[in-house]
């Protein structure tokens, strides 16, 4: 019995519950390892072990084998578990005395110590077989036993149904990664990366071709860190994308470009964003926007895991208009409704001040979503919660509005609401007895982004309550087309900035509006959403040389010295071209399932940016930063206290 049910239990800790599923997370990892249905890969090439810990089965009996792993459990000095990277196997330790040495080897070595053991592969005795387990049908007896490494008293348990808090995870890291689900995450991004490999390079010809790190300061966009030069007063930036030079190799003639590309961005404390990330970076010639979806969807499509359900091709697409009015945000997840609804009409000789009020000024506009059984799962302290986000961050009103008079205890307004209003609102909205109706009123986007972000609440609060909105095993892709080319900068409206980046092109149909009304101009930009998450963002880029001035000096008012380079580039035949860089670190850990992008990165940063195992950034001697001509300001108490985040000055 006791074989069997404790095996059991090792077997079912290796499927662990991520966001509302439990992923099979052995089954998946054994299946992410073969690369092509072709081809099984050689795990003991090159190596002392003849097999796996994983692989072993019934076909193996009687075989004699070498095996290399980790001790994961020990049981009343009989049997051992062994692990490896595919998986566990059990371990028959040796009673007899002639095996005294093996016995003292395996029995005394602590939990996770690494061993290497020989013995011949036999079945389990009758009824000690566990169905659970790949390796439940035979188990190992040994004959030699080596211990090649003692470990100490861990810091944590290597169990994934284990809790343990990030800070200790980030700072063992290298313990963190023999998990299951990090060896199932790590090996899943390198599969996926080769598939994107062979599908971009084999399959279209695309050239894989390295840019530089070290490059100079880029007008616009995120910030960029520095990093000192022996040249005084002299920076290099490490690049937030290779833009410029995918750019430049169209217009050397490359063709068609592709790049697993590390990007940089100095963003300071973001709770899910990483100062270091990758990015699928893609760049082709005498392309248009279709071409770059099409290529996108394949790309997905042929790279996408086995056990996931296959992507279904061509994806949705709406535009930045589209996508405000709809759902109140520029990344819509699409797996459930409570679309947002105009229903000004239904308002326009209403007794609510607040509507009135709005409706009166020439952008105002009555707007509405739907909550599902709102009514019936959602409690009176849900409600508080929603009309005080909405106060607290967008400073507006939010009428909560049954179709039964009796469940209005939360809004003064709701007996201001009309019969014939009530009425229209519910033929209009599709309202049944148990949802409930949002209501705000105000400017157009105003109202649109404070419902998209309620939407999300009501999801939130209504998953919490057992109901399943947004499927975890759901992957509704969506393309979001014609954004605004430029936006008006927050800290100077009159002044405009890229929605996203300088060298996007207009779109065709609004170029004449570019020296008339350029806050107008479409631009020739598309997103790719992924429930909810942006996972990339591509652009037709500006390839005449005249153009892009205009729109840098003119209109962005930025230093052209800066991009003189690339505009010099321009005026020497650039053909039209086109990209689009995919996040591969958000990718995966939407795929996986991952709570954060950090478990997806074998070594990640922590939200603060910090390594918290090596304990980076770190200090530097004055005499190594002499060659570099800077040296530190050290920030005053108040200045340490206003920043979250305290960074040490560079002054030239």
């Amino acid at each position: 019995m006791y074989l069997g049910s404790w095996l059991s239990r090792v077997c079912r800790g290796l499927s662990r519950p991520i966001g509302k599923t439990t992923h099979p997370v052995w089954g998946s990892l054994c299946r992410s390892l073969a690369l092509s249905s072709q081809r099984i890969p050689e795990f003991s090439s090159f190596v002392d072990r003849t097999n796996t810990c994983g692989e072993l089965r019934s076909s193996h009996l009687g075989q004699e084998v070498t095996l290399c792993g980790w001790i994961q459990y020990r049981r009343q000095n009989t049997f051992l578990v062994l692990r490896d990277f595919h998986g566990l196997v059990q371990i028959l330790i040796p009673q007899d005395e002639s095996a005294a040495s093996v016995k003292k080897i395996l029995c005394e070595a602590p939990v996770e110590s690494v061993v290497k053991v020989s013995g011949t592969v036999i079945s389990r005795p009758p009824g000690q077989e566990n169905p659970k387990m790949p390796t439940g049908e035979i188990e190992i007896k040994v004959k030699t036993a080596e211990l090649l490494n003692v470990c100490k008293k861990l810091p944590f348990e290597i169990k994934d149904f284990m809790k343990k808090t990030e800070a200790l995870r980030l700072q063992y890291r290298y313990l963190d990664l023999r998990s299951f689900q990090m060896q199932y995450n790590l090996r899943l991004r390198s599969q996926m990366v080769m598939k994107m490999r062979e599908y971009l390079c084999n399959l279209h010809g695309f050239v894989d071709i390295e840019t530089p790190t070290l490059f100079k300061r880029t007008p616009g966009g995120a910030k960029e860190f520095l990093v000192p030069s022996r040249e005084p007063g002299k920076f290099y930036s490490l690049p937030q994308s290779p833009q410029q030079f995918k750019q430049l190799l169209m217009v050397g003639g490359l063709d068609r470009y592709f790049q697993v590309a590390r990007c940089y961005r100095d963003e300071g404390s973001r709770p899910d964003r990483q100062p270091e990330f990758t990015q699928i970076d893609i760049e082709m010639s005498f392309v248009d926007q279709t071409g770059i979806q099409r290529l996108i969807e394949g790309l997905l499509q042929y790279a996408w895991p086995d056990d996931k359900d296959p992507v279904a091709v061509p994806f949705p697409s709406m535009t930045f208009a589209e996508a405000l009015a709809t759902y109140g945000t520029d990344k819509p997840d699409i797996r459930f409704g409570m679309k947002i609804v105009d229903i000004s009409d239904v308002f326009r000789n209403t007794e609510i001040r607040f509507l009135q009020d709005a409706l009166a000024k020439p952008q105002g506009t009555v707007k509405a979503i739907c909550v599902r059984e709102g009514a019936k799962y959602l409690r009176k302290q849900d409600i508080e919660f929603i009309r005080e986000f909405a106060v607290h961050h967008f400073s507006q009103e939010v009428l909560p509005v049954f179709l039964n008079a009796r469940r209005n205890w939360s809004s003064p307004f709701a007996k201001f609401i009309m019969e014939e209003e009530r009425l229209e609102l519910a033929r209009l909205m599709e309202i049944q007895e148990e949802d409930m109706v949002l209501l705000t009123a105000g400017e157009h986007e105003k109202a649109c982004s404070l419902l998209g972000k309620l939407r999300l609440q009501c999801a939130e609060l209504l998953e919490m309550r057992g109901l399943v909105l947004r499927d975890p095993a759901l992957f509704s892709f969506l393309w979001v087309v014609d954004f605004p080319l430029f936006l008006p900068k927050e800290e100077r409206p009159t002044e405009l900035e890229s929605a996203h980046h300088p060298f996007t092109a207009p779109h065709p149909s609004d170029l004449h509006l570019l020296y008339t009304e350029p806050e107008k101009v479409r631009g020739q930009h598309y997103d790719l959403v992924l429930n909810g998450s942006e996972i990339g963002g591509g652009s037709i880029r500006i390839h005449d040389a005249q153009l892009q001035r205009y729109i840098l000096a003119t209109l962005l008012k930025e230093n052209v010295k800066l991009l003189s380079h690339l505009l010099q580039a321009l005026d020497y035949g650039a053909p039209p071209h086109g990209g689009i860089a995919l996040g591969l670190d958000r990718l995966l850990c939407l795929v996986t399932g991952a709570p954060s992008i950090r478990d997806v990165i074998a070594f990640p940063k922590s939200y603060r940016g910090h390594d918290l195992m090596s304990n980076a950034p770190d200090s530097v001697p004055p005499e190594e930063l002499k060659p570099y001509h800077i040296q530190v300001s050290w920030p005053t108490d108040s200045e340490e206290i206003a920043s979250a985040l305290p960074s040490k000055n560079l002054n030239s």
